[in-house]
């Protein structure tokens, strides 16, 4: 009696559908990082890591870490300054939690750019390269993309490469594939009620214990797959599934992602502040990010590499000294100094390099709304941990918060000294879609002086 073959089998394509269908609510897919027991039964020998604290929209450099006390009002804005714990190193005044920590982080006072749309600067900053000719996305692979592909998968259940909660322009993978874009939680610690990873979730009536037959069955699909395809294009997809299997089933991923699990005197120190609308003429109010940047943290301390936090919308062009005053400073006053003083405190700051940076800055003069708008010619980031020696300030704007004074510093420069802490070659080359060999980075040098 003839037998069916596995593809033209009904009982199989019902369980390919379901398979499918578990894979797809995965989401986006970083690769494996090392496991809970192997990173923390022995921190002297932890690898190192990164937290990236997006802070989309653009925040302004004159307002939160080089004020011009001394410029014109038109130039100064409303705040006052205030010192810190190192001697002739100023802030804003908006900032107190931050200067009592001014030993553990440092300033880089003179990045500077050449694009000022959000999207596109976007891509400046995660890639070292220009977007595409009309201003296209996902041209070139992230440095969230290039890390998981350089540092590999130790196949212990979590990704090396997490986005919270999701990706924003220029964090694609491009030219390397599916399988080497970040994690995405898509939940969000910042909303209210308990924060479940919907990732971790199969699709309806499929349970943990049963994927492993279900695996076996979409196996032999691929297989099949595999034989009728003539351009080599299925590895990245066999890698994304394996990825997916691993961290679906893993408990040490869904005891990393799980934030109730933290006491609510370390939650409280990050913050609960409610979102700050200051009415509906104003698109920038200052969402409840301060959870966002506990659970980068707890990802970290598990065993993820690198994980990317949005503190999207810092974009104060109306209204923006109420915004910052109201919202956006004191919140990242608190969570920013709180996540330092935990690092230090639970022995991980030498291990992880912190960056806190957005696309670009503001204006150096306050426009009539009260606000200041996109402006590249300078602006700000703060660095902490790794290999960062804290309580410095690198390069120098002008008077009045314009230009480059010294020590001009680009984008560039704050990702090789990324990679130079992770151990990713900037140099090693890839082939693009057009089969052209490009670099991880065009240019950019660490920052060797905050050493």
């Amino acid at each position: 009696m003839n037998r069916p073959t596995i593809a033209g089998c009904p009982e199989f394509r019902r369980e390919l559908r379901l398979s499918r269908r578990g894979l797809l609510q995965l989401g986006a897919l970083g690769v494996c990082g090392p496991s809970l027991s192997s990173v923390l039964a022995a921190p002297g020998n932890r690898a190192n890591n990164v937290i990236l604290l997006w802070m989309r929209g653009g925040p302004s450099h004159i307002d939160m870490w080089d004020p011009k006390p001394a410029a014109p009002a038109e130039y100064r804005g409303e705040f006052g300054t205030i010192p810190t714990t190192v001697p002739g190193i100023q802030l804003t005044d908006m900032l107190p939690m931050s200067a009592q920590c001014m030993t553990d982080w440092s300033i880089v006072r003179s990045l500077h750019h050449q694009d000022a749309g959000h999207s596109t600067g976007d891509q400046i900053c995660f890639t070292g390269y220009p977007s595409g000719p009309n201003g296209d996305e996902n041209i070139h692979p992230s440095c969230c993309s290039i890390v998981a592909e350089q540092l590999g998968s130790l196949d212990r259940g979590l990704p090396v490469s997490v986005m919270v909660p999701r990706q924003v322009p220029g964090t694609g993978a491009a030219y390397l594939g599916v399988a080497h874009r970040p994690f995405e939680t898509l939940a969000d610690p910042a909303n209210s009620g308990p924060f479940i990873v919907p990732n971790f979730r199969p699709a309806d009536g499929i349970s943990v214990d049963r994927l492993g037959d279900r695996r076996g069955l979409l196996a032999g699909f691929d297989r099949l797959r595999r034989e009728a395809d003539h351009r080599g294009q299925l590895g990245s997809v066999d890698r994304f599934q394996e990825q997916a299997w691993g961290i679906l089933t893993s408990e040490r991923a869904r005891q990393a992602f799980d934030l109730d699990a933290e006491p609510s005197a370390v939650r409280e120190r990050y913050g609960f502040e409610p979102a700050f609308d200051p009415g509906a003429s104003n698109r920038c109010g200052a969402p409840a990010w301060s959870q966002r940047i506990l659970l980068a943290r707890r990802l970290i301390e598990a065993g993820v590499r690198m994980v990317t936090v949005d503190l999207r919308w810092w974009d104060t062009h109306v209204q923006g000294f109420d915004s910052l005053r109201r919202g956006f400073l004191p919140r990242w006053d608190r969570a920013f100094s709180a996540l330092v003083t935990d690092l230090r405190e639970r022995g991980l700051l030498e291990t992880t390099l912190v960056i806190g940076w957005g696309e670009f800055g503001r204006t150096p003069r306050v426009n009539n709304d009260a606000g200041r708008d996109h402006y590249p010619n300078v602006f700000s980031a703060v660095l902490a941990g790794g290999p960062v020696r804290g309580g410095r300030v690198l390069g120098e704007s002008d008077a009045k918060g314009a230009f480059p004074k010294s020590q001009p510093k680009t984008p560039q420069d704050v990702l090789a000294t990324m990679y130079r802490h992770l151990g990713v070659d900037p140099h090693r080359q890839y082939l693009n879609n057009a089969g052209r060999p490009i670099p991880v980075l065009p240019s950019g040098q660490p920052l060797l002086e905050l050493s």
